[in-house]
């Protein structure tokens, strides 16, 4: 498509599609011609694909996930497509800014972090590969929620990212499903019946996913829930405005919110509402599917995997039998066989909170056919596992996770490191009876998107130096490293991450109002905020560097930037008390003169994708220091290694697989192995041991104790004082002095800019193996049996 098409397409538009001419079309207007000018041209190979997978009978992937995290869409398809110099030569001659343009676009709010940024990861190179493909979950009116801060607090109000039309979705009214619950269960000689007490309507919208070079696109099927009864006319008549309504405002409940606060039993209900409810129109969309090409449907397992991102969609495994066995009079076992056979299990934290359980009493009240089931599977795994009882009900409690385990043909963990202490924690017990079931397939990131999509100075630089095709080959990075050793390629490197590097200064200028020197490390952590990431443990940092600067300001400090991104839950008190921590200490650093030019901190509010792909190319230092065997993998450390930043992490998740990968050399790592965490909880006082231990640690909570960041409250932060001193779980305090001691080898490092721009692209020379077109594969191979169509 040359610019001259693509420009009369996007006048097109603009004209007949939203009745604009172009000397009164505003930016929306002209992003929203361009989005349906590029969308025309995902069509013709999202049909062929179709009709490719229908005439060649191949089996279809299907990933059920809470979270789609997909950003912006309009750049990504525009460069999968390779139209970019296209589209930006049409914007130029239309008059427009194609930046500005591209800038319009809402950020998708369909999930939290790196589990929903993983699911598009993979739809993207489930597209690349050709692998017939659907993602299926929630399309969120209002996703997690905007952040705010308010005096250092976070505030959390209702995202509106639908609040517009939104151009890459097709609204599918034929495609709707009724989803019960409640109810009550009838056992006939036929066997048992379910009799919903309530029922809502999944309805259908789907965004095609186009892969590299446009040769493949799947679909996401996102599904919303809507009421059988759209308005009571009677009731609207008797005077009952609100009542008239309350039908459609109660289905659409379910989803207008991720991960909605569970804190009370109402929010409990909804959020399982919510699993069912995509699990149920999601299963019954793929049988429907499955239905219009095969009749046996024994022969599910050979046709259809369904793969199950985290114990959100757990439920799937008692739907899936309770369908094969009420529905279609499979006998239990061989329902329950079946289901095995289709269904595998990604799981992605050690965490037992993470792992779901929801309360019998609710299970049987909102679903009471699936608990009966529950129970049917539990003597069934008895029964087929040497008569040992391993059962998914415990204390009262469903357990998701064991669950999940039990009804899948494959689990997997996400780093070779996760995956090994899932084998010796959480699910133990089910290895030794499955030992063949548990698998490793390391998280990986695409490079569409977080190379040269985000990075743009340094693909060029790439691409340069050792040709084309690398976007969906990037084991080809390999070859960049035989000229780190060229100073010319090693000043073009550095004069391409000092580019990113401004243009984040100017960025923070506007929307914070701090100025930062580019030429200062620009040490960045953006995670979600929780106490296992140790946010705590780096705002410490930021204290006592604040404290030892002031100390000795004659001291040639290496000057710092610290930026932090990412949203603490509503109901998580202690996560949202880091957040305001790090608020009032970046109020407090940045307003010190005696440390005026040595050290910054900012704290971007309303983290989401669009802001990581600002933050990642401009990174420096890259934090990745969890506790030890609590990262299941982590993506973000990958994005950050690809794009020349250099990590300060501990040996947790996939930070282990990528300092093997980039070299010890060019890792900066601190702290203890997940075996001596374990060691080190055992100690009695060990977090008072640590304070006494490190004197910078100890002052550093000192100022936290007597309030010097928080001017006429000196209490403000006194509880997560506390906390360290006397409830460190996370072992903040035992890692520190490690944490401060490496920390200041990375102040060294970075004072000598050529050898740091060496370490930083052999960072980005090494990571080719972290694509998701890698993992993918992965799983193609390894857990589905699925191969490419194209």
């Amino acid at each position: 498509m040359t610019k001259d098409e693509l420009k009369s397409e996007i006048l097109r538009h603009l004209a007949f599609s939203f009745g604009k001419d172009a000397a009164h079309a505003q930016t929306r207007d002209w992003r929203m011609a361009l989005s349906l000018a590029i969308r025309d041209r995902v069509v013709t190979p999202w049909f062929e694909s179709t009709r490719k997978t229908y005439e060649g009978r191949h089996k279809r992937v299907y990933y059920l996930s809470m979270e789609f995290l997909i950003g912006r869409l309009l750049q990504d398809a525009i460069v999968n497509l390779g139209l970019d110099d296209a589209a930006r030569e049409a914007c130029l001659e239309l008059g427009l800014s194609y930046d500005q343009v591209l800038a319009d676009e809402p950020d998708a709010a369909l999930g939290n972090g790196g589990l929903g940024r993983l699911a598009a990861c993979f739809l993207d190179s489930l597209s690349t590969l050709g692998i017939p493909a659907y993602g299926y979950g929630i399309r969120y009116e209002h996703g997690l929620f905007r952040q705010s801060f308010h005096e250092g607090r976070q505030v959390e109000q209702a995202e509106d990212w639908l609040s517009q039309p939104h151009p890459w979705e097709f609204e599918r009214p034929e495609v709707c499903y009724g989803v019960g619950f409640y109810g009550t269960v009838r056992e006939g000689e036929d066997g048992a019946h379910w009799d919903a007490g309530d029922m809502v309507v999944a309805k259908a919208y789907d965004t095609p996913i186009i892969g590299w070079q446009g040769r493949w696109a799947n679909t996401l099927r996102l599904w919303s829930a809507q009421s059988r009864t759209q308005f009571d006319l009677a009731r609207f008549n008797e005077g009952q405005f609100a009542g008239a309504a309350e039908p459609e405002a109660l289905a659409r409940t379910i989803s207008r919110v991720l991960y909605p606060n569970d804190s009370t039993p109402q929010g409990k209900e909804l959020r399982l509402k919510q699993e069912y409810f995509f699990t149920a129109a999601s299963l019954a969309d793929i049988l429907r599917r499955y239905h219009s090409e095969y009749t046996d449907i024994r022969a599910l397992p050979k046709h259809v995997a369904i793969q199950l991102n985290d114990t959100h969609p757990a439920i799937a495994g008692p739907e899936l039998v309770r369908i094969l066995h009420d529905e279609h009079w499979v006998e239990l076992d061989d329902a329950i066989e079946i289901a095995r056979g289709t269904l595998n299990y990604t799981n992605h934290t050690l965490l037992p909170e993470a792992l779901e359980s929801w309360h019998e009493g609710l299970m049987r009240h909102l679903l009471p056919r699936h608990m009966r089931l529950i129970e049917q599977i539990d003597d069934w795994h008895a029964r087929t596992s040497k008569g040992r009882k391993m059962s998914t009900i415990d204390h009262g409690q469903v357990k998701m996770g064991e669950l999940s385990f039990v009804l899948a043909n494959k689990v997997n963990g996400v780093s070779a490191l996760h995956t090994d202490l899932m084998k010796k924690t959480v699910f133990s017990e089910l290895h030794t009876l499955h030992p063949d079931r548990i698998l490793n397939q390391t998280n990986g990131i695409t490079p569409r998107r977080w190379l040269r999509t985000c990075n743009p100075t340094l693909s060029a630089l790439i691409t340069d130096t050792i040709g084309s095709g690398w976007e969906d080959d990037l084991d080809r990075l390999e070859d960049l490293e035989a000229h780190v050793g060229d100073a010319g390629f090693r000043a073009a490197f550095a004069e391409a991450k000092h580019a990113n590097k401004a243009r984040l200064a100017n960025r923070i200028r506007a929307i914070r109002g701090v100025s930062i020197d580019p030429d200062a490390m620009f040490d960045i952590q953006v995670k979600r905020i929780h106490e296992y990431k140790r946010q705590l443990m780096n705002v410490l940092e930021v204290i006592a560097l604040w404290d030892a600067i002031r100390r000795n300001p004659g001291k040639d400090w290496t000057p710092r930037v610290k930026i932090f991104g990412g949203k603490a839950a509503p109901g998580y008190h202690t996560a949202k008390e880091i957040v305001h921590l790090i608020n009032d200490v970046a109020r407090v650093v940045n307003a010190d003169e005696d440390v005026a030019g040595r050290l910054t901190v900012v704290f971007p509010p309303n983290y989401n994708v669009t802001m990581a792909e600002r933050l990642v190319p401009a990174a420096d230092l890259s934090q990745q220091i969890s506790t030890a065997g609590k990262e299941a993998s982590g993506t973000g450390n990958m994005k950050f290694a690809l794009n020349g930043a250099l990590t300060i992490g501990t040996l947790d998740g996939a930070n282990v697989e990528i300092r093997e990968r980039v070299g010890d050399d060019n890792f900066f790592l601190f702290g203890m192995t997940a075996d001596e965490v374990v060691e080190r909880r055992a100690v009695p006082d060990h977090a008072a041991e640590a304070i006494a231990a490190s004197p910078e640690l100890a002052r550093a909570i000192e100022h936290i104790e007597r309030g010097s960041f928080g001017p006429g409250e000196p209490d403000r932060h006194r509880h997560l004082a506390n906390l360290l001193r006397h409830h460190d779980y996370f072992l903040v305090c035992s890692d520190f002095a490690s944490y401060w001691k490496v920390s200041r080898e990375v102040d060294e490092a970075y004072r000598d800019r050529d050898r740091w721009t060496r370490m930083a692209a052999l960072n980005t020379a090494r990571s080719g193996w972290f694509s998701s077109d890698r993992t993918i594969r992965g799983y193609a191979e390894e857990i589905w049996g699925a191969t490419p169509a194209i």
